[in-house]
């Protein structure tokens, strides 16, 4: 089936109302929600049918609503210049007085529609397109303020929040200096500090690696950091952590640098050749990088050693929950050189027994183009379950999954950015919840826009 004829396909079944029967989800879904109380867990069916949007914006079940809290384009706040494009990553981290801080990523490249400005102290390479841009909220979701939080950084794609409030943007790119025009090397992390970036400024953080990094999680207690590798070509991404020098850590301690290491999976090159949810193996390794900087060598292409190290494609979306590490391979395509064809996985990796643990495995029941593939940006949410961003072909949706393994349409994105006969949908990214449960942040990618999108989320 052509790509044009799938997203016509999934047109008619979002339409019909027939899309989410299309979704096929198989493992241990409880293990997912980790941490969480058993009033939480419960979960629901459904919130209902999506109702189209008469604004052509956002789609949502009955009783939900949303606000546009910014677009692409529009002036900054700040006056510091324009709404960067290319909305990806995002993070809630909470404030005084009930204030919301929103930390968005912009994954722009060197051809970015619409750059991130560059401002005094808070630049990392002038020749830098991407960056983030930090909202201040109130309880209502007022826009108090929105300003730069950091500039002159490549393809920030995503990212993850620190226990100590701050948030860890990633490039994704592995550029250096005379590359597309840059002036410095390109594919580190950065701390932004959501209340004062200038106090954060625009510093790699280098002993972390220089890769196509994709997200982090952070063990709250240990202070480990948990890094994806979003590498486009074999050999693909590697699983890192990284040990800091000061743990468990606060603003500015992974400036101290670590030890950056790779995971190894004994007798598994490649994880996409595991295809029974439910699979494990103990005795995990962590092997250290040789190079993080990769001055001449890629990390992937390293030499770790007779035993190598464990690959797998589109290593994505990152979290922690409960004592664990959980990850996400959006997909995988034995024509692209993968061991094994899949359309998505969910991993866990539990740092006290060593243990990985295959979860659950994406699917569709029908189609390969139909929903239920290409899983991306994720996070748990406060009615029991778990959002999904979708980045596949077609109409784009956020879904949610509930404990019970239920899946369902949360928003629909309604912004058509190609032609009545041949509609084209940007991908969801960045979902979040308010530190109240009340509220759930999102991202369309292109046009970039944030939405805060309000409702019985505890029903």
């Amino acid at each position: 089936m052509s790509e044009s004829t799938a997203a016509t396909r999934r047109q008619v079944l979002a339409r019909t109302g027939a899309l989410g029967a299309s979704i096929a989800f198989a493992g241990s879904l409880p293990e997912l929600f980790a941490g969480t109380s058993a009033a939480q867990t419960l979960g629901h069916t459904d919130y209902g049918p999506l109702i189209p949007d008469p604004k052509g914006l956002l789609d949502l079940p009955k009783g939900f609503r949303y606000q546009v809290l910014s677009r692409e384009g529009d002036p900054l706040r700040s006056g510091e210049g324009k709404v960067p494009s290319n909305h990806d990553g995002m993070t809630a981290l909470p404030g005084r007085h009930g204030r919301v801080h929103l930390v968005r990523n912009h994954e722009n490249r060197a051809n970015g529609k619409v750059p991130v400005p560059t401002v005094e102290g808070l630049t990392y390479d002038p020749a830098g397109k991407g960056g983030c841009t930090a909202l201040t909220l109130d309880s209502r979701n007022r826009v108090l303020s929105e300003r730069v939080a950091i500039a002159g950084t490549a393809v920030n794609c995503a990212g993850g929040p620190t226990p100590w409030g701050t948030w860890l943007t990633c490039e994704e790119t592995e550029d250096k200096a005379g590359t597309n025009g840059y002036t410095k090397d390109h594919g580190f992390i950065f701390e932004v500090d959501p209340v004062d970036p200038h106090r954060s400024g625009a510093v790699p953080l280098t002993a972390m690696g220089r890769f196509q990094h994709e997200a982090i999680a952070v063990d709250p207690k240990r202070g480990i950091v948990y890094e994806t590798e979003d590498a486009f070509e074999r050999p693909f991404g590697l699983f890192y952590r990284f040990l800091p020098k000061k743990a468990p850590g606060g603003p500015g301690s992974l400036r101290a640098g670590g030890r950056l290491q790779a995971m190894r999976v004994p007798g598994v090159p490649d994880l996409s050749s595991i295809q029974e949810t439910g699979a494990c193996f103990d005795g995990v390794e962590w092997v250290d990088v040789p190079d993080p900087l990769a001055a001449q060598t890629p990390i992937r292409f390293q030499d770790f050693g007779p035993k190598g190290i464990t690959h797998a494609q589109k290593l994505e979306g990152c979290y922690w929950g409960g004592r664990s590490v959980y990850f996400v391979s959006s997909f995988a395509r034995s024509a692209e050189g993968s061991a094994a064809d899949h359309f998505g996985q969910i991993w866990r990796y539990d740092p006290s027994s060593r243990r990985l643990t295959l979860v659950i495995v994406f699917g569709p029941d029908t189609d390969i183009q139909l929903p239920g593939e290409s899983p991306d940006n994720i996070c748990l949410a406060p009615s029991g379950g778990l959002m999904v961003c979708e980045d596949g072909n077609g109409t784009q949706h956020v879904y949610g999954v509930t404990r019970r393994g239920q899946v369902y349409a949360m928003a629909r994105n309604a912004q058509n950015i190609g032609t009545a006969q041949e509609p084209e949908y940007g991908e969801f990214a960045g979902v979040a919840f308010s530190p109240d449960g009340e509220t759930m942040y999102v991202n369309c990618y292109t046009p970039g826009t944030t939405f805060a999108v309000t409702g019985p989320w505890r029903r």
